[in-house]
């Protein structure tokens, strides 16, 4: 009968909780102002759901999820959030987004 060698390996638990547990640090939230823009000639806007959320189609780039669009509706400024966004292959800076109304 042969005997073996048993080893102990410890792991730095630290580490594994750091990679495990912690979040990735969160993306900086940006604004993007649209008031000086011309609805229905530089973006489209549409309200749907009790004028809470809207469908956007706009030019611009950077724009991501959690980012803040400013749009003149009359005489007041609205702000808005980034739901949703996708770009449009061609042109890359055109897109939609589904934004959501804030207070």
């Amino acid at each position: 009968m042969s005997s073996a060698k048993f080893g102990i390996n410890f792991i730095n638990t630290s580490a594994l909780f750091n990679f495990f547990i912690t979040k990735p640090k969160a993306k900086k939230q940006k604004t993007y102002d649209y008031t000086r823009q011309i609805r229905g000639q530089d973006y489209v806007f549409e309200q749907v759901k009790n004028d809470t959320k809207g469908y956007m189609t706009g030019q611009g780039k950077g724009i991501a999820v959690g980012d803040f669009i400013t749009l003149q509706d009359g005489a007041e400024v609205c702000c808005y959030q980034v739901e949703q966004i996708d770009y449009y292959a061609n042109p890359s800076d055109m897109w939609t987004a589904l934004l959501k109304r804030v207070v």
